[in-house]
């Protein structure tokens, strides 16, 4: 029997990864989680905290690496909280990342389907096209960057190999101007400061919107940071200040002011225009994205007479590309401004065929299940969370004939998929898509199909 206590030395080999990617070994029927490893590898760990069944250590020696094993390309990568994956190829992250989707679905979904291999990004580098960088001043000075991992220390981050060149050179002129002018930074011990957050959105025009989060209602010097922002970026559209005084995680609050240019940028995406605001959600990686949305209409087999329900649809980027094969699509979202979002996209696209609704889910599918609509095709997209527990049972006495599930975490996909199961949608296709690449982060597209069809 070995000593496994807190701080003895083991040699353990490395045989998986857990959902945040960090490397798993077992000894003596403990599970032993080790940051920053990859499978196949062998090393000597140090435990750092052991439980009953569980233990987590720090990898002290390489015995036998890896031959997917890299060196890290970011100098504050294992401080940042930002990547998991950057000290393996993209090709075992991709392996990683499918061999998730296919546990959680055969351990909590109860489905065995062969998985193709995780679609991954032709670039994994410098794909975010939006970036909110925490703002704070502590004993290494003035910090705009990202939180090291499971805290709110902010890392001072000069650069970040996800985020567009253009999102660090205005990060740079932003810090610049708040050290010039000795702009002070929000406390969020004290509730006391100006600077919450920066903010910047990019589209692939090459254009950048920023947005200053602030814990007041104006902006000193916001002049000179226009200009210095626009020097540092010539195709800068806009700068924004957004108010937020409340003692809060949530970063942007309710009220905004223009400071210069506009407030907005637009995007294309499936041979459609969107018009992007601040608080506007879209998906952070467009050309993964385009792909993720090809697959949905490739599994939702549209011919053309379909009615299509698309719940959690946000800004109405999915249902615009369903309706362009459907007869009709009915778009619902819990949050208003996404909905008046959606109806102005559909209008700027000349889209006439599609309906959107304020509202819950569930509220809203059961609503229309009473109206007597019934849909051929529903789609879901909802949040990490899953499907609260009533809509399944709801979808499924509408009687689509096809469900498509869109899902960015695979544990709560699982979840749902035998929810279905149960009310007799059973799994037909399942496709992973890396729309997060260096991230632990995977979305999960599964086609359901009601009985035998």
């Amino acid at each position: 029997m070995a000593d496994i206590r807190k701080n003895t030395v083991h040699t353990l080999d490395i045989t998986g990864y857990t959902t945040e990617g960090m490397g798993v070994a077992r000894l003596e029927g403990r599970v032993v989680f080790v940051p920053f490893t990859v499978r196949g590898e062998r090393w000597r760990v140090r435990l750092e905290k052991v439980n009953k069944n569980v233990a987590w250590g720090r990898g002290m020696e390489s015995l036998l690496p890896s031959p997917e094993r890299l060196e890290s390309d970011c100098p504050l990568f294992g401080k940042c909280g930002g990547c998991q994956f950057r000290h393996m190829s993209y090709a075992e992250e991709l392996r990683a990342k499918g061999q998730r989707i296919a546990d959680a679905l055969e351990r909590v979904g109860h489905v065995k389907l062969d998985l193709p291999p995780v679609l991954g990004a032709e670039n994994p580098l410098r794909y975010r096209n939006k970036v909110q960088f925490p703002v704070s001043l502590g004993k290494r000075g003035l910090s705009v960057g990202y939180y090291r991992g499971r805290s709110h220390d902010v890392l001072d981050a000069p650069d970040c190999l996800l985020q567009p060149e253009a999102v660090t050179r205005l990060r740079g002129a932003f810090k610049g101007w708040m050290e010039k002018y000795s702009v002070p930074a929000y406390d969020e011990g004290t509730g006391k400061g100006l600077i919450r957050h920066l903010y910047v959105r990019t589209n692939s025009r090459g254009e950048s919107l920023v947005c200053v989060v602030v814990n007041g209602k104006r902006l000193p010097r916001s002049d000179d940071l226009a200009q210095s922002l626009r020097q540092a970026e010539p195709d800068l559209a806009g700068v924004v200040l957004n108010t937020n005084t409340r003692n809060t995680n949530v970063i942007l609050g309710e009220s905004y002011t223009v400071l210069w240019g506009r407030d907005w940028l637009e995007e294309e995406l499936c041979q459609l225009t969107f018009r992007l605001s601040v608080p506007s959600f879209f998906q952070i990686n467009r050309a993964q994205t385009q792909r993720l949305y090809a697959l949905a209409l490739d599994f939702a087999g549209l011919t053309g007479t379909e009615t299509v329900l698309d719940l959690y649809c946000g800004i109405g980027t999915i249902s615009l590309a369903l309706a362009q094969r459907a007869r009709r699509v009915i778009g619902a979202e819990l949050v208003p401004q996404a909905i008046e979002d959606a109806k102005e996209n559909a209008r700027r696209n000349g889209v006439d065929n599609a309906d959107f609704f304020c509202g819950d889910a569930g509220e809203v599918a059961q609503k229309l299940a009473e109206e007597g609509v019934r849909p051929q095709v529903v789609c879901v997209d909802p949040p990490r969370r899953g499907l609260s527990p009533e809509v399944p049972a709801i979808l499924a006495g509408m009687s689509p004939d096809r469900i498509v599930y869109v899902s960015c975490d695979p544990a709560t996909l699982a979840r749902d998929v035998d929810r279905f199961a149960q009310l007799g949608y059973r799994a037909a296709k399942v496709q992973g898509v890396d729309l997060f690449p260096r991230t632990a982060h995977v979305e999960t597209i599964v086609l359901l199909q009601r009985g035998n069809s």
